[in-house]
């Protein structure tokens, strides 16, 4: 069976930055609960910034769709809403 890894980053405009770190902690918290999420980072980029560095490691693809569909109809997409991101996914052989 193979997990599948997120990782990359989301560029966060000034004038949305106070929002964002508001709203990181609850959807960091929810997402660490889902069933099958085995890491959920999400981090500032000390060297840009508003940048923030996210790594996801989901136990399987139904595990990640999941997440994603909750995380679709949640309060950080709303204050994420047309925020750059730059993100590669990828299955990770187990």
């Amino acid at each position: 069976m193979s997990t599948l890894r997120l990782t990359g980053h989301i560029d966060v405009p000034p004038d949305r930055l106070a929002a964002v770190r508001a709203a990181l902690p609850e959807h960091i918290r929810l997402t660490r609960a889902e069933p099958g999420c085995l890491r959920f980072e999400v981090a500032p980029d000390p060297a840009v910034a508003g940048r923030f560095r996210v790594d996801e490691l989901f136990a399987s693809r139904a595990d990640f769709d999941a997440h994603q569909a909750r995380a679709a109809a949640s309060r950080w997409a709303g204050v994420t809403n047309g925020i750059a991101r730059c993100y590669r996914i990828e299955e990770v052989a187990g």
